[in-house]
């Protein structure tokens, strides 16, 4: 039959301090990030980015002990999933491959070739589908298999997304239900989904399925979860002066505050593993915001990790999709709706009359006179003395 390998996909993030701004470097020298008019733009900006953000990335990463456990956590659950999968009678091989950190998703497919894996399940652990994370991998992972003759003789199927899978499903309302249980008013908290946001564009001109897969998850794990709470769902981790999906997390807690709601049980809803995003943006920063703006109980809602309900999910994930047909990296997921598996080809820089677009594009053409001037010495922000 073959020997079967899973990889599993993440974003990755810094080990150590030395590690954060060559990561940020990574992340923003991606075209599905940050979309330029020509790709000789994209390593000058990806450092600029870097270099500029690269202090204060360190200072918040310092808060949660000096580096990402995402890594660590990844490792764990796909260790987890191999136990698992045996235990039900599947010898199979668990890879990590991270977009811009190590284990890079390179280094994994070097393992999968090295191993002489014959099929490969390919699950991406983001829950729901953008172009800038699932869409990314896909989009690497196609060029590394159409220029590699020996890795086109491997057969894969990709998992696109899994924001409504059963098993998921039940371990969201698992988690949130206990969080539930321990508020001094549990019919009355407030469930708070707070979601990784992304530019409206993504959505509304790249055709990017994110916010609808977000909504109907989160509405699917509260009709699992099956109580009379209410919910709201936010975005975070916004930057730049582009437009975000909305509301925002920060704006969505005070208004939430000023509505008289006292409890919030707050949900990480698209990350399966606590990381930067979960541990200072939302343990931190955020909780300072719900407690300035009056909010008496902030309860957060532990990430999945490797929680045995939530390996199990993974683990039928792959079993499923084993005896699934195969879904390739360009293929339609959804024919109905025409959604590709990265949209984005849709999406081309032109004149468009969208606000967002337009401001984006100004702030580019400043980030390209900032870096002029650090490259020539001279310019407004010398002149002024914020470069020297």
């Amino acid at each position: 039959m073959g020997r079967t390998g899973v990889l599993l996909l993440n974003l990755g993030g810094p080990d150590k301090l030395e590690d954060v701004r060559p990561f940020l470097y990574n992340l923003f020298a991606d075209p599905e990030i940050i979309r330029l008019p020509s790709p000789l733009l994209q390593a000058p900006l990806a450092w600029l980015i870097s270099t500029l953000r690269a202090g204060k990335s360190q200072e918040n990463y310092k808060k949660i002990g000096g580096g990402s456990p995402l890594r660590r956590i990844t490792e764990e659950q796909a260790q987890a999933m191999r136990d698992r999968l045996k235990e039900m009678g599947h010898d199979v091989s668990i890879y990590v491959g991270m977009r811009y950190w190590h284990p890079f998703t390179e280094e994994a497919v070097a393992e999968i070739k090295r191993d002489k894996i014959d099929k490969v399940i390919i699950l991406p652990l983001y829950p729901q589908f953008s172009i800038s994370t699932s869409g990314s991998s896909f989009r690497l992972l196609e060029q590394l298999w159409n220029s590699d003759p020996d890795l086109k003789q491997v057969e894969y199927t990709v998992i696109p997304s899994w924001y409504d899978f059963p098993g998921y499903l039940q371990t969201m309302a698992q988690l949130i239900g206990k969080r539930i249980d321990s508020t001094e008013d549990p019919d009355n908290a407030h469930v708070f989904f707070s979601a990784h946001g992304v530019p409206v564009s993504y959505v509304e001109e790249a055709g990017d399925p994110y916010r609808d897969e977000m909504e109907a998850c989160t509405s699917a794990i509260m009709k699992t979860l099956n109580r009379p709470n209410n919910y709201t769902l936010a975005y975070q981790s916004r930057v730049g002066p582009v437009e975000w999906l909305q509301p925002y997390t920060d704006e969505a807690i005070e208004d939430l505050a000023e509505k008289g709601v006292a409890e919030l049980v707050v949900v990480p809803v698209s990350f399966v593993s606590e990381h930067i995003e979960t541990l200072e943006e939302i343990d931190m920063e955020y909780r300072e915001v719900a407690e300035e703006a009056g909010i008496k109980n902030f309860a957060r809602v532990p990430a999945p990790d490797t929680d045995p309900t939530f390996i199990q999910a993974l683990s039928d994930l792959v079993l499923q999709a084993m005896d699934s047909p195969k879904i390739a990296f360009g293929d339609t997921i959804r024919p109905a709706e025409n959604t590709k598996l990265y949209p984005q080809e849709k999406w081309e820089w032109g004149m468009t009359n969208s606000a967002e677009i337009w401001n984006g594009r100004l702030a580019m053409v400043g980030l390209l006179a900032i870096i002029y001037e650090m490259l020539t010495g001279h310019g407004l922000l010398h002149a002024i003395g914020l470069l020297g």
